[in-house]
């Protein structure tokens, strides 16, 4: 991060400490008020910032450069058969199937017999769930990878992509990562009806699934036969510092909560600040989501578009939960179960070192630590996670080991989307 957009992310905590010492002294309406305001600055000095950074070349420029980067490549470009689930509050719950395609079976191997007249078993079912502030589109290289030899079920958390607003969450209940687990478990019952089944967790989706486990245990006793579970965590997540130095973080602890709120409730204010401000924190969101220096543009691009796409609002009420956030024992569940634990080493938001943590509770898992990964390390190093799932599919018998699983992704610039 260079020194000017440094200087506009000092401002952006130096308004959020304003912000949140106005609501201590004059209430929430008062903090809201300066909250926005201090967006309002900061998308001048964002302006100022980007302009002495790239002073040759133009505004215009810029946006057909992103408009380009949003029409190239397929990703997030995938589409299954729809289907909706709901959950115990009425929200609507988005999800898509990708079944296996009978045609190629042949090739990926003997199929099972049928014993006595009685029909074939059902299929080993793997279902995605994403990560905060993003949707079901984020695993798009492992879903082009698997399309069609096993079937997947991805779909997208409350709030998040095409599901429908949490209807809790428009009556002012918070969020909750028990909730999330609640919805899994809704989309398994409408998607998933019978047969085994691989849960594959990023990130709160991750997290959705040790929730899913500490309340339905059975389930996973009786139906899962195998877990990958990508940069996540058990808990603790209050003690992550983001990279940021000790002062830096603990002032960010102590306000971000209140701060999140006031600008939650001026929604429609913020969302034409952080299109003000786009150009910044596509900065910042780099930074946050990928390690490597070489991401394809357009890869980047994408996840930034689902990252936008997140309401302020969603954002804001989705936040406390993760300090909340303890699923340590669920983890017992899933002993015995052939089980990934991947992260990347250099993962800012949920540190490898929590999926060393998970993996010493879960001592046969195969822990995969990526060097040069960021927290999206699907996007960024899709390879190696569909390479390391493939391996656990093979493992819980839901794809033939003479299946061949396409090497599709790579996100160098150089790469060609097939």
């Amino acid at each position: 991060m260079s020194e000017s957009s440094a200087e506009v992310v000092a401002d952006v905590a130096s308004a959020a400490v304003a912000a949140s010492a106005a609501g201590a002294a004059g209430g929430w309406r008062r903090a809201t008020g300066l909250a926005g305001v201090a967006i309002g600055v900061v998308a001048a000095g964002a302006a100022a910032g980007v302009a002495l950074e790239r002073m040759t070349v133009g505004r215009g420029m810029r946006q057909k450069a992103r408009l380009a980067l949003d029409s190239a490549g397929p990703y997030g470009s995938l589409r299954g058969m729809p289907g909706k689930a709901f959950a115990d509050d009425g929200t609507e719950l988005y999800y898509e199937v990708d079944d296996v395609d009978t045609e190629a079976a042949p090739a990926m191997g003997p199929r099972r017999r049928r014993l006595f007249g009685r029909k074939a078993p059902a299929p080993v079912t793997v279902v995605f769930s994403h990560g905060y502030c993003l949707s079901q589109d984020s695993w798009h290289f492992q879903r082009a990878a698997l399309r069609g030899v096993v079937r997947t079920v991805h779909w997208d958390q409350r709030s998040h992509g095409r599901s429908g607003r949490g209807a809790a969450q428009a009556r002012g209940e918070s969020v909750t990562i028990e909730q999330l687990g609640r919805d899994l478990k809704a989309v398994i019952d409408a998607a998933v009806p019978e047969g085994p089944i691989v849960l594959a967790g990023h990130s709160m989706g991750g997290m959705t699934v040790m929730a899913l486990a500490d309340q339905y245990p059975e389930l996973i006793r009786e139906r899962v036969v195998g877990v990958a579970f990508v940069g996540t965590s058990s808990g603790r997540l209050g003690e992550v510092n983001y990279g940021l130095p000790v002062a830096g973080v603990n002032a960010v602890r102590r306000v971000l909560p209140g701060v999140l709120k006031a600008l939650g409730q001026r929604a429609e204010l913020v969302e034409k600040g952080r299109r003000a401000t786009a150009e910044l924190f596509a900065g910042i969101i780099k930074r946050y989501s990928f390690a490597s220096r070489d991401v394809d543009p357009a890869v980047a691009r994408f996840a930034e578009r689902m990252i936008e796409s997140t309401p302020i609002d969603v954002v804001a009420e989705y936040y406390p939960a993760f300090n909340d956030h303890d699923k340590t024992e669920a983890l017992a569940y899933f002993a015995g179960l052939p089980v990934l634990v991947l992260a990347g080493v250099q993962d800012l938001v949920t540190p490898s070192e929590h999926s060393e943590a998970i993996a010493d509770l879960l001592p046969d898992a195969e822990l995969v630590l990526v060097p040069d990964a960021g927290h999206l390390v699907m996007l960024e190093h899709p390879e190696v996670v569909t390479d390391r799932l493939a391996d656990l599919l093979t493992r819980t018998g839901a794809v033939p080991a003479a299946a061949t699983v396409k090497g599709y992704g790579s996100t160098s610039s150089t790469a060609q989307p097939g």
